[in-house]
């Protein structure tokens, strides 16, 4: 739904031809909004926009950084609260052993990020690769447009998010991301690409849900390819273009199977994704989205919650091409949402935090140039 309200001369995300623009994502008001909806959405707080490394943006926002420790801690009450105290050290260890080994990129950065903080869970945090998303590509009369909802069950993602302007030898990046994140989940690169990752399916590997995803821990012990979100942030760093882009996220090793997804100036792709193999599926005529399943990748794997086939038949089926957040509705938008966006290689962004399907920032608008 978009609510255009009166005249606004103050400084606030989402202005539009002198007026206030509001996304309400929440698919349970109706379209006769009441005034208190309204003046309450517009109470909600604006998305940081800043400029620096990830380094520099956590030494800004420690208290953002260490908020979602808590409430990550928190998600499943007493027992999450439980398991975090006695797992935590030891899958920290684990986490920075690994980066260590396997010379890491940004190791340095992630070692600097938990002595700043001085907390358990940073290196945990930053290979961490539980999240689920709806994403894809539409063709549009301005481009490419790149459309994501992410999910994932850690609350108060959508409250703590940043956009953070970053530098990189190819040339500077917004990326949509948290003090204390040193990946990248989802960016937009002006003049170069628009691109976010999707979590892949599991692996059935014959031992039920919960055996599977421990015997996909240890393989991931012994992998040697970057993090799906390192290897994104590698690209947005390096790739001067859209092809350059694409066969970095085709061709790179990566430590556990990942979905991309890449709008260019004129072209739009999703790449699936093993440790060691690529399949490309074409933006084409009229599309293309991915949820948290393969459909092209050969295998027997097990699709993520929630819903994954409903969701990605939803993306297909909006093909609209509104600016505000008309398409956010279930199960795209359900209960483990955390942001949505949509993004054009010409750097137009459009960004909102959400819990579920509530908002919980105020829109965030920055043009395409």
């Amino acid at each position: 739904m978009g609510i255009w309200v009166a005249p606004h001369t103050g400084n606030l995300a989402g202005v539009k031809g002198g007026y206030v623009k509001i996304g309400i994502c929440d698919v349970r008001l109706a379209r006769s909004a009441s005034v208190a909806v309204i003046l309450a959405t517009l109470m909600l707080p604006e998305i940081p926009l800043e400029r620096g490394t990830p380094l520099e943006l956590l030494s800004r926002y420690p208290e953002r950084a260490r908020a979602l420790a808590d409430a990550a801690a928190d998600t499943f009450g007493l027992a999450s609260r439980l398991t975090t105290l006695i797992a935590a050290p030891l899958a920290n260890r684990a986490s920075r052993s690994w980066l260590q080994r396997h010379h890491n990129p940004y190791r340095a950065e992630i070692d600097a990020m938990a002595e700043l903080l001085g907390i358990h869970g940073v290196h945990a945090l930053n290979v961490c690769f539980e999240w689920g998303c709806t994403s894809g590509v539409w063709p549009s009369p301005q481009g490419p447009v790149l459309r994501r909802v992410m999910d994932w069950g850690f609350p108060a993602l959508g409250e703590n998010m940043v956009v953070l302007h970053q530098p990189g030898e190819a040339g500077p990046f917004h990326a949509i991301t948290w003090p204390g994140v040193s990946g990248v989940f989802q960016g937009v690169a002006q003049g170069r690409f628009a691109a976010a990752i999707n979590q892949a399916p599991m692996r059935q590997r014959g031992a039920g849900m919960i055996g599977d995803w421990l015997l996909g821990r240890v393989a991931v012990k012994h992998a040697s390819g970057l993090p799906p979100a390192h290897l994104l942030r590698q690209m947005f760093e390096q790739a001067p273009n859209y092809e350059t882009a694409k066969r970095i996220l085709s061709e790179t090793p990566i430590a556990v199977p990942a979905i991309f997804i890449l709008a260019g100036p004129r072209e739009g792709c999703i790449i699936e994704r093993t440790e060691t193999e690529a399949r490309l599926r074409e933006m084409g005529k009229t599309g293309i989205a991915a949820a948290n399943h393969f459909e092209e990748m050969p295998g027997v794997w097990r699709p993520r919650p929630i819903d994954s086939a409903g969701r990605a038949r939803c993306a297909h089926a909006r093909v609209d091409f509104c600016d505000d957040f008309d398409w956010f509705v279930p199960p795209i938008a359900n209960a483990n949402s955390r942001l949505a966006f949509t993004a054009t290689a010409q750097g137009a962004l459009t960004l909102m935090g959400t819990a579920g399907p509530r908002p919980v920032t105020r829109a965030l608008y920055l043009p395409a140039r």
